[in-house]
């Protein structure tokens, strides 16, 4: 009988660093734990709060949409709740620019969506209220075009490359503002025809932090908001109570009709995630890990030969994985068959996978405590298929004529660092050219 793996005696000094906290502070901090406290992603750019001067008049408000109510009934952030009605605070959402307000009896305070704004400047050249037609965005990327479609939670941005391929693979980046420089890393892939089309999410999803400077602020001016979960800034829920962070995995058939053209074969999702350690390259690739299960069939042929499982990827799953190890040398497949027979298979040089299954319910586990971040400590690797998102896509794609196979790829933040940088030279590269032509 075999024995059961046991987690290795060492433990990465990552993660059992022990937090500094203030004990008199209100909160202590526990989203984003991984991301912000551990892998130093840079949120900064994100949101930007302002003090409103002078206190603006009971007219101002009147076009916007007030949040108070729905924001007080699904937070389930008890200090925050308590600190609105407090502070007898009343929220408002001006939708078409995607501005959050808090306003005070005395003072207003504003949520600007600092990295949306960006976005949309550098390839609008302006800030879009309604859905645009399509426009020419060559300057940025050679050959494409972009068009805004609005809505109550942020929006997104379109890319195409004229008439779509439906060989080339759809980009699709359902979380942009949480993972940063996973925009860069869909521009990379289009601007080297890797993809022929791209869906960018610009609003938040509910779980976006604060920066710090942010913060002080915040506390400066009396609204010492707890940055743990911050779902009463921007609301993660719409008035309906339904989540907004599934909204393009539910909503994919609608933005892909929406590019035009012939459905995707293919369609990579891509997403920001830290490793378990600090140098950490591996990229994931999850296949699914809720209903409907792939099969080993859906994915190409496999041979088993004792505990050891070898699948030579079919066609379309070949091209996903040949524009995905443009990313790494480390590159492995994650997927379950069933709710209690799962697989772990590393990329070889060829495009096959070699790997093993097992039981998750066995062998995968919390990194952290009080964290629903999972990793297999048999080969100290984060574990991803629980994606709920996933599964929500991969059922909206089995709609399409096309039946498109999905991707959901996990880049390390290292990588992603690495090629925001390397679009950042490029640009500058670019600009010298063209200033010297």
């Amino acid at each position: 009988m075999t024995q059961p793996h046991k987690p290795p005696a060492t433990i990465s000094p990552l993660f059992i660093n022990r937090f500094q906290v203030d004990e008199a502070a209100p909160f202590k901090r526990h989203l984003n734990r991984l991301e912000v406290e551990i892998a130093r992603e840079d949120y900064a750019g994100l949101k930007r709060v302002e003090l409103v001067e002078p206190l603006p008049s009971e007219a101002f408000f009147s076009p916007f949409e007030e949040l108070t109510e729905r924001l007080l009934h699904t937070t389930q952030n008890n200090y925050n709740h308590q600190l609105l009605k407090q502070l007898q605070i009343r929220v408002y959402l001006d939708v078409p620019n995607y501005h959050i307000y808090y306003r005070l009896p005395d003072r207003c305070i504003r949520f600007v969506p600092a990295w949306r704004e960006k976005v949309l400047k550098r390839f609008f050249g302006q800030l879009p209220t309604r859905d645009s037609g399509w426009q020419d965005c060559s300057r940025l990327l050679a050959g494409f075009r972009c068009k805004y479609l609005a809505d109550e939670a942020g929006g997104a941005l379109l890319l195409r490359c004229g008439e779509c391929d439906p060989k080339l693979p759809l980009l699709t980046v359902s979380h942009g503002p949480y993972d940063p420089h996973t925009l860069e890393v869909a521009l990379y892939f289009l601007r080297f025809q890797q993809a022929g089309a791209a869906l960018i999410n610009l609003g938040f999803s509910g779980r976006e932090p604060l920066a710090d400077g942010n913060l002080q602020n915040l506390k400066r001016w009396g609204v010492p908001l707890n940055p743990s979960n911050i779902d009463v800034i921007y609301p993660y829920v719409d008035e309906r109570g339904h989540p907004y962070c599934y909204k393009q995995e539910e909503g994919l058939c609608r933005y892909i009709h929406a590019l035009g053209g012939a459905p995707p074969e293919l369609i990579v999702d891509v997403h920001g995630y830290v490793g378990t350690h600090a140098e950490d390259e591996r990229v994931l690739v999850g296949m699914g890990g809720l209903p409907p299960y792939p099969q080993f069939a859906d994915l190409g042929q496999v041979e088993q030969r004792a505990d050891v499982f070898h699948l030579l990827p079919d066609e379309r799953f070949r091209r996903g994985l040949n524009m995905v190890r443009e990313l790494s040398e480390e590159i492995y497949v994650q997927f379950c068959t069933d709710s209690h027979q799962a697989y772990h298979l590393g990329l070889l040089g060829g495009l096959q996978l070699i790997g093993r299954g097992f039981d998750p319910r066995e062998e995968v586990s919390s990194m952290l405590a009080g964290e629903e971040r999972s990793f297999l400590p048999k080969e100290n690797i984060r574990w991803l298929p629980s994606a709920g998102a996933n599964a929500k896509q991969r059922i909206e794609a089995c709609k399409l004529e096309s039946r498109a196979l999905c991707l959901h790829v996990e880049i390390p933040t290292r990588i992603r660092r690495q090629i925001a940088l390397r679009m950042k030279q490029w640009a500058i590269n670019e600009s010298l050219t063209s200033s010297s032509i």
